[in-house]
């Protein structure tokens, strides 16, 4: 809908005269044709048909007092009619057209002896002012932002459509020499898909601060926050993985189910890291690798059955390769397929070692936010391992 070619890529070629960009579009249709992945290249098909051309001769138009507009006008009632009355049958109208009958609109001599009326009262024929010409033309005239222009459109195949579109770039610019006021663009579906990667673009980053923000409200912590974001760039390993297997391309279809994959990640990340803080700051449990190992076990279940649940009913969706109807759905749920793998493996890898690796700061918030304030006086330390809000004692060793 946006190019006006129902094919994945157009070139679309723009100028002012038509033979020279016929001319032009075939060498495009040469350059391309060896280009790994391009499939079914053709140009924009034109052809002659038969014409016939009036060329108004103007100065012995003038010397009958006709201009152009006049000859315009008795042409275009004659050939293609023109409507002087309505006629009234019962309870229905019908136009009323006057114009040559279907023998004179094909007889170049009828229309050679059409008689013109002049401002001295006159009447002139036709071939008195103008040339009457058979000859040929183009069937069709297409024409985009008011310039003329011919398409040569292919499909891809085997590639991703972008590194074919760059090929398909470099070869035209190399050889392929334009006149002045001839240029290139191009289309299809390549001109939505590289709209919508940029709309995605910026909405994913939009999207990853909006994120960022929830989650720290979430865990009243910025440091639990980024590494539950920490491990999405890893997420995504695994639906890269899934569409180098399948011997897929990366499509919007495949970045929409990254999309979603985020947020399973993002959900397992905030299962995992919140519960190791509930265990610290409300059952006693201290920053050490044996919370760590409790806390993981304990979020294996629930992680193992939204995973089994989610792949469960993606499964057919992903077999269903190159049925019909399936042309998004599958690329989707094979990459969600796939992270799904990697996500899971991640809760019970990545996030417990970098937890334990990096996540003492945040025991360490949450520690001094758990425990109870304590009037002016000796300094009150906690002890050693504690859990928070736990008994410490003072600097001389007595209980507090």
């Amino acid at each position: 809908m946006l190019s006006g070619v129902n094919f994945q890529v157009a070139i679309k070629v723009f100028g002012p005269e038509l033979p020279v960009l016929r001319q032009k579009a075939q060498e495009i249709f040469d350059a391309i044709g060896g280009i790994p992945g391009v499939v079914q290249p053709q140009v924009e098909p034109q052809v002659e048909v038969p014409q016939v051309r009036v060329r108004l001769r103007r100065e012995e138009a003038a010397r009958y007092g006709l201009t152009a507009a006049d000859v315009s006008r008795v042409l275009e009632t004659a050939l293609k009619g023109r409507v002087v009355s309505e006629v009234l049958e019962q309870q229905r109208t019908f136009d009323l057209v006057v114009w040559y009958d279907e023998a004179a609109r094909n007889d170049l001599a009828a229309i050679r002896a059409m008689l013109l009326d002049t401002p001295a009262g006159a009447r002139v024929p036709l071939s008195a002012v103008a040339d009457v010409l058979e000859t040929t033309g183009p069937n069709t005239i297409n024409r985009e932002n008011v310039v003329r222009r011919v398409v040569v459109s292919c499909n891809t195949h085997g590639r991703d459509l972008e590194s074919v579109v760059n090929d398909i770039k470099v070869a035209v610019t190399a050889k392929v020499q334009l006149p002045d006021g001839y240029y290139v663009a191009y289309g299809g579906q390549f001109e939505a898909q590289e709209a919508a990667r940029q709309r995605l673009l910026w909405l994913s980053i939009a999207s990853a601060v909006g994120i960022f923000l929830l989650l720290v409200v979430a865990l009243g912590n910025w440091r639990a926050a980024l590494q539950v974001m920490a491990a999405l760039p890893l997420t995504a390993v695994g639906g890269v993985l899934a569409i180098y297997m399948t011997h897929g391309t990366l499509s919007i279809a495949s970045l929409i189910g990254f999309i979603t994959l985020i947020g399973i990640a993002t959900r397992n990340g905030i299962m995992m890291i919140s519960h190791y803080i509930h265990l610290m700051r409300h059952e006693g449990e201290s920053f050490d690798e044996k919370m760590i190992i409790r806390g993981s076990l304990e979020r294996l279940a629930p992680v193992l059955m939204t995973a089994m649940a989610a792949a469960l009913g993606l499964l057919p969706l992903a077999l269903g390769r190159g049925e019909t109807g399936k042309e998004i759905q599958q690329p989707m749920a094979v990459v969600i397929l796939g992270g799904l793998v990697v996500a899971t493996l991640l809760d019970q890898v990545f996030h417990p070692a970098f937890f334990f690796k990096f996540g003492r700061k945040v025991f360490e918030h949450k520690h001094a936010v758990s425990a109870p304030s304590t009037p002016a006086g000796p300094a009150i330390k906690e002890g050693s391992g504690g859990a928070p809000g736990s008994l410490g004692t003072r600097e001389n060793g007595e209980s507090s």
